[in-house]
């Protein structure tokens, strides 16, 4: 505490603590894009030689994640456009348009196709051919995709700190991120279910397992587009900084000797930067130039403090 009372500890000490290694979501993006590549030649081979419903529908879901991500390249090449007169804020919540995108139609014609191809095959039944190749691409893939499962969620976890995954996936402000870990999750599971219903379509004889299996795939990817598209639309509404950032910075403005009282802040994500927008009451000064002063004083300060803060607007007032 200083003299008036105020809490002067470090705006990352506590509960509040933040990690303060930059994620790189790009090295997610590739890793996934090199992974969906790989495992999409393997299983279209396998899906082709075998006649397997699930492996088709598995294939079909490989080429869209590689589509995914190449969309999202797309994005963060599209959000680092510089500031103009007709966008004064920057491009960065392009990279929320082109998530929404990925969510909305590859996810969801993803998932809807294999929906279609297990009903397809529960009137048409096919049976399978060399079921043990399928089985053996399936476990290739699930290596492949649990490489980069670990390498998004080394990413994830430089910036969750003590959060839980779930709390995490509200939480965010990456959509990219938000979407890499939404689709490797959905194809681990998704992989599993494939190898379920071909080791019982082998086990029984029953093709109906291999349909089944096609449409539990299809289901799991409408319902993880519905949930990354959710928290995705939230940013394209116009989201502040993270609850547990903005006390941060609320905390280091309280704390800062030329402001007297903190009388609102607003902050908004605009993809990987952030705008800040201050009204404050300010301790008394000589003039109107060390007003001016020690104002930019705080700005200079907290955009050095945090450097995702790229515009700041500073008011001063006595009321809000």
């Amino acid at each position: 505490m200083n003299d008036d009372g105020r809490d002067v500890s470090p705006p990352g000490s506590g509960s509040l603590f933040m990690p303060t290694a930059d994620a790189s979501p790009i090295k997610a993006i590739l890793l996934a894009l090199g992974a969906n590549f790989a495992i999409f030649l393997a299983k279209l081979v396998a899906a082709l030689v075998t006649g397997s419903g699930s492996m088709l529908a598995e294939a079909v879901h490989s080429l869209a994640d590689c589509g995914n991500q190449g969309l999202l390249l797309l994005g963060m090449r599209q959000s680092r456009r510089p500031p103009s007169d007709e966008y004064p804020l920057g491009w960065g919540r392009a990279l929320y348009f082109w998530s929404f995108l990925v969510a909305i139609l590859l996810f969801s014609v993803g998932g809807m196709f294999s929906v279609y191809e297990g009903i397809h095959k529960f009137s048409h039944p096919e049976a399978l051919k060399w079921p043990w190749l399928a089985l053996g691409v399936l476990g290739f893939a699930m290596v492949a995709e649990g490489v980069s499962m670990r390498g998004c969620l080394h990413e994830v976890n430089k910036t969750r700190g003590e959060q839980n995954l779930w709390t995490w996936f509200h939480a965010t402000r990456s959509s990219e991120l938000l979407v890499i870990f939404g689709e490797d999750l959905a194809a681990l599971i998704g992989l599993g279910i494939a190898a379920l219903a071909v080791g019982a379509t082998m086990l029984t004889g029953n093709l109906m397992f291999d349909a089944a299996g096609s449409v539990a795939i299809g289901v799991l990817l409408i319902v993880v587009a519905a949930l990354v598209a959710v928290e995705v639309k939230a940013l394209l509404i116009g989201q502040g900084i993270e609850p547990r950032r903005r006390e941060q910075l609320l905390a280091f403005l309280r704390n800062r000797p030329e402001i007297a009282e903190v009388l609102n802040l607003i902050t908004l994500q605009m993809g990987p930067d952030v705008m800040v927008a201050v009204k404050a009451r300010m301790q008394r000064m000589a003039d109107d130039l060390a007003l001016i002063a020690s104002i930019n004083t705080v700005e200079a300060a907290m955009k050095a403090e945090f450097s995702d803060v790229r515009w700041s607007f500073f008011e001063p007032d006595v009321a809000d």
